[in-house]
């Protein structure tokens, strides 16, 4: 499929333009005939197998939403109608397939459609988050505040998540190429080395003989490991994906040492920073509380909110199943209290976010800082045994 670039007329004679994906400029010529439109222009914008290139490297991130986000609701604050504002934003946008979706979004609103339900048919690109903060602004004619404050809060989930993983990337290329030269020393350099003590006939030290058996499978059997580390990383995902497999591997990454915490205080500030975001933009709290259970992955937190929601039906308030959970730090749960019995809860959620998203920052920083000498200590002590493994047996070897 090829994306051709049209300028149309419809039959009122309104000038229209966008995208439409085809097999052939014939095919998409009779797409837009069928709707009725007249052709001023049609040309090819990404053929076959380039669009399929770009569909795969342009898909659509958090950053594209929040820069769409905030140039809708600018362009919204400033009396643009909402058509003229998405058609202004498919030319800017860079992204291709964010691009065609809202082209396709301007001609399902120009034929009669809302926003909502139209962001609501592309679950892919607009979550039911998301759809339901611009219903809600729809529904209250506050869309231009309400967007912009969304851009604002997704904006600060995108630059926490980004603080952690830039955190994440020197361990881990330091552990990768940890790997990779371990995996050379066993295949080219310890076999040579460990020859001569196997031909002296002496008995070996356990470590020595560890060493051995791992550099024997790693040159004989090279393929079978590759084929067991294969199987295990798709096997341990379809673990991870069953009911019971993500329960576990939920609860166990919330009790991970050192990363534990960070894992609660991020899965707390998703929650506290979405429900928040939803109060504000007119969102009931049972319903904003069905969305938010969406919105954080973690299976603890998931099978929390879904208890509080059906413990609010029952008449309850928000705050008792949250009191009783380990997973919560008591300070939410009261803060929370707090924030129903005075009809704040909002402002105490914002309160709240902020709080924890500075602790995370505080950190993330301490582990970039930690993160060095750990892994200093991992490399040494790694080494360490692989040196003992072969340097021993050649003392013993001298002193006999």
């Amino acid at each position: 499929m090829s994306l051709y670039k049209y300028k149309v007329l419809d039959p009122s004679g309104k000038a229209l333009s966008g995208l439409v994906e085809a097999n052939s400029e014939d095919s998409a010529a009779a797409t837009l005939r069928e709707k009725g439109y007249s052709i001023i222009s049609l040309y090819l914008e990404s053929a076959g197998d380039k669009a399929k290139g770009s569909f795969v490297i342009d898909r659509v991130t958090p950053k594209d939403m929040v820069i769409f986000s905030r140039q809708l609701s600018v362009l919204i604050s400033a009396n643009v109608a909402i058509v003229q504002a998405l058609r202004i934003l498919v030319d800017q946008t860079e992204n291709l397939k964010l691009k065609m979706v809202l082209s396709e979004v301007v001609d399902e609103i120009d034929g009669g459609s809302t926003l909502s339900i139209s962001f609501s048919k592309r679950p892919k690109i607009f979550d039911s988050f998301f759809v339901n903060i611009v219903k809600s602004g729809e529904s209250s004619g506050k869309l231009d505040e309400v967007l912009d404050y969304l851009a604002d809060e997704m904006e600060k989930e995108y630059d926490m998540l980004s603080k952690i993983k830039g955190a994440m990337i020197y361990p881990a290329f330091v552990l990768v190429g940890l790997v990779g030269v371990g995996i050379v020393m066993m295949v080219f350099v310890v076999p040579k080395l460990t020859a001569v003590l196997e031909e002296s006939g002496m008995e070996l030290p356990f470590a020595t003989k560890v060493l051995i058996l791992v550099s024997g499978l790693l040159q004989s059997y090279w393929l079978l490991v590759i084929i067991g580390l294969v199987g295990f990383y798709f096997g341990f995902k379809y673990i991870i994906n069953t009911k019971v497999g993500k329960v576990v591997f939920d609860n166990v990454v919330l009790r991970l040492p050192i990363f534990g915490k960070l894992f609660q205080l991020i899965y707390l500030t998703r929650f506290t920073r979405s429900f928040s975001t939803l109060l504000v933009g007119g969102v009931t709290i049972t319903h904003g509380l069905k969305i938010v259970e969406d919105v954080v992955t973690n299976s603890v937190y998931k099978d929390l909110i879904h208890k509080t929601v059906i413990s609010i039906e029952d008449g309850h308030s928000i705050s008792e199943e949250f009191t009783k959970s380990k997973s919560i730090p008591k300070m939410v749960s009261q803060m929370m209290n707090i924030g129903e019995k005075t009809g704040r809860l909002d402002m105490i959620l914002k309160k709240i976010t902020e709080f924890y998203s500075r602790e995370i920052d505080n950190i993330v920083a301490n582990l970039m800082t930690l993160m060095e000498p750990i892994i200093m200590v991992i490399m040494g002590v790694a080494v360490g045994l692989m040196v003992a493994a072969i340097i021993l047996p050649m003392y013993q070897m001298a002193g006999v």
